[in-house]
């Protein structure tokens, strides 16, 4: 529970057996109510030797804030601040351009569209983002939900009879902000809903901010009109942190969990973990948890011990030619016939197999691959993927055989 911020907490005296701690910051409060109310009373109670209480609270708490659905607040993770971010090449643009917005709302990008894999600090950047628009301006309004919250809240006002205050909660708000809007794709109603809330916020120059796993043009059945606007201002991409951004978002959360890691240890772990910062931080987590049960330093023997047998299979690097061996030598075609014009199913769907591997485990993008099979464009490699997708949900044969190849390919 170790934070930097928890200097800045004031402790009242104790008093008809209540402790008041003051918080600083709305974001605080929210994390202590919801992560420290136990911990804090039981520290309380060992302290005083007396059954006690903690009471955490705020002075300043503003009109504005974050919220979710009518007045439900957002609790904001105060680690997730603009300097709490490691900046690499990796996340360079996205950071700048959060910053530039939380400076600027609706002037500076809007909307700012921030795409990219799991765990590489998207959800940092948006509550970073947020929390620095209300230290500007306290009084602002910002919804911030996950595009599934939308859909259900959309169905829901639907069903209810009650579009009109559905409407009025989302276009009346400073600042949009949804994550994951990628799962609007296939939704007409949805897509149709927040076409016009989009153009509403847009024509008042209020922010809106969206993330997503791939860029607007590659989110599968999303309206041509609703892509052409995510594009209208800024699309950063965000991707795996290189060696030096890991080793340095490593140190960085050590300290602020207060572990002690020699820089050598930092080196072994940057190196061993490739994916994403999550993992990084539970690295850290994996080697405080083992040193606590071990009373010992968190030292390179420790290190080795905990990571030196394992290697997540996302690691292992996957080529587009290795792909189109396995799946040429799997279902006996030749590889000219995969980047050939034909369409017989005997060549057809061993080539959307190629395609849908390679958007599984390569970076490039749907153009990209698109270009390795006869110059195919995105929608046709988009297509294949959501087949052979669809085809092993409902096919156990189609499951095992592209489970063999898969398996194959991860083993090679």
């Amino acid at each position: 529970l170790n934070r930097t911020w928890f200097d800045q907490l004031v402790a009242y005296e104790l008093s008809n057996g209540m402790i008041q701690v003051k918080s600083q910051t709305l974001p605080q409060l929210n994390f202590l109510q919801m992560q420290c109310q136990q911990p804090f009373t039981a520290a309380a109670q060992s302290a005083t030797g007396r059954l006690v209480s903690v009471l955490f609270h705020c002075d300043n708490i503003p009109r504005g804030g974050v919220f979710s659905e009518g007045n439900i607040a957002v609790p904001l993770n105060p680690d997730y601040a603009f300097d709490t971010f490691i900046v690499g090449p990796c996340n360079r643009l996205a950071h700048a351009a959060s910053v530039a917005v939380s400076e600027q709302p609706g002037k500076a990008y809007n909307p700012l569209f921030i795409h990219g894999g799991v765990g590489l600090g998207k959800t940092h950047l948006l509550q970073a983002t947020c929390q620095k628009l209300l230290e500007r301006n306290p009084d602002a309004q910002i919804m911030y939900l996950s595009c599934d919250s939308f859909i259900n809240q959309f169905m829901t006002a639907v069903e209810a009879g009650q579009m009109n205050e559905f409407r009025y909660r989302y276009r009346q708000v400073d600042v949009l902000v949804i994550d994951d809007i990628h799962f609007l794709g296939g939704r007409e109603r949805s897509q149709e809903e927040f076409f016009h809330t989009f153009n509403t916020l847009y024509q008042q120059h209020k922010q809106i901010i969206l993330s997503a796993d791939c860029p607007p043009s590659e989110i599968p059945e999303l309206e041509d009109r609703l892509v052409s606007r995510f594009n209208w201002g800024l699309v950063a991409r965000v991707d795996k942190p290189c060696y030096e951004t890991r080793v340095a978002i490593l140190r960085r959360k050590a300290r602020m969990r207060g572990v002690e890691i020699t820089d050598d240890v930092l080196c072994y772990l940057a190196g061993k973990i490739e994916n994403n910062t999550r993992e990084l931080e539970g690295a850290i987590t994996k080697l405080q948890g083992l040193s606590l049960l071990q009373s010992g330093l968190i030292d390179i023997e420790l290190a080795k011990g905990a990571f030196g047998d394992t290697e997540a299979p996302e690691q292992k690097r996957i080529t587009i030619q290795q792909i189109l061996d396995s799946v040429t030598r799997f279902y006996g075609v030749r590889l000219s016939d995969l980047q050939s014009k034909k369409r017989n199913k005997s060549i057809a769907f061993p080539r959307q197999v190629c395609m849908f591997l390679a958007r599984k485990h390569t970076r490039y993008s749907l153009e990209e691959i698109g270009g390795y099979f006869g110059g195919r464009d995105h929608t046709t490699v988009l297509h294949a993927v959501r087949t052979v997708d669809g085809d092993m949900k409902a096919d156990h044969e189609i499951l095992r055989q592209v489970g063999q190849i898969d398996q194959e390919l991860i083993g090679t």
